[in-house]
């Protein structure tokens, strides 16, 4: 894809998952890329080593909590440093936990926003304020999700979250326009990853495939491929837009309150 390969590019709740295939994706195109997790564990950093090496140097590791002010500043920072700047910023690291709504704890509701919609402001207010401070371009890419705009039963926090994403997203992208800083996002749909482990199950799996007319749950890194694109020389002019990878779940999808969800 045209205009990824030597960009820094910094991918937050990159151990697994979508983060995960994400930060590869930008490896083998050719980017550099500091890759964020809660827990940098031995395994985490032999992957990271096994990436596809980029011409500009050795892919990094930034450990740290994104939902923690001063743990966030610090991981853009240190990815700032390790890369020598930074071209792309993936708010990615997200969590959710079902809960009926009438029974979520403040402890819950807070923590999932905190590492959802606290962790995407925080790391991009330091990303903008360095750019801003350099006069540089960049792109910021926030994973949200299709419950950016559909409601989801039983994970209000996390729909909560996910909605407040695309308008944080819209705005920083009006605000940060005139300064050659573009601000996107990527909503997946029904994706095989460790948030959703009922896929294990091969009837919940069936299921949940049936529901998507495309004919099955994605896989992690036929989402990466929306972000590459984003970030690319190819969207040079996107800005503002949340990109939905769903199979076409939304077309058809009733989201009642009993309803199969993916």
């Amino acid at each position: 894809m045209r205009g990824l390969r030597d960009l820094r590019v910094l991918v937050t709740g990159a151990g697994q998952g979508i983060g995960r295939a994400v930060a590869e994706r930008f490896a083998a195109e050719g980017a550099r890329v500091a890759l964020n997790d809660l827990r940098a564990d031995d395994a985490f950093r032999a992957r990271v080593a096994a990436m596809a090496p980029a011409a500009a140097g050795a892919h990094i590791v930034v450990p740290g909590d994104v939902a923690r002010e001063e743990d966030a500043v610090r991981i853009v920072a240190e990815a700032i440093a390790g890369l020598g700047g930074l071209d792309v910023l993936v708010n990615n690291a997200g969590i959710q936990i079902e809960t009926p709504s009438h029974e979520v704890s403040l402890e819950t509701f807070e923590r999932v926003i905190g590492v959802n919609m606290r962790g995407t402001f925080l790391c991009s207010r330091a990303a903008l304020a360095y750019w801003v401070a350099r006069g540089e371009k960049g792109s910021i890419i926030n994973t949200s999700s299709v419950h950016e705009t559909m409601p989801k039963p039983g994970y209000l926090s996390y729909s909560a979250s996910k909605g407040a994403i695309g308008n944080m997203t819209r705005t920083l992208a009006l605000e940060y326009a005139g300064r050659g800083i573009r601000v996107n996002a990527v909503a997946p749909g029904g994706t095989d990853t460790p948030l959703n482990p009922g896929l294990a199950d091969p009837q919940v799996r069936a299921r949940a495939n049936a529901l998507i007319p495309i004919g099955h749950v994605a896989s992690p890194e036929e989402i990466a491929g929306a972000f590459a694109f984003l970030a690319s020389a190819d969207a040079a002019y996107v800005t503002g837009h949340t990109l939905v990878v769903d199979g076409g779940l939304g077309l058809q999808l009733p989201f009642g309150g009993a309803g199969e969800r993916p």
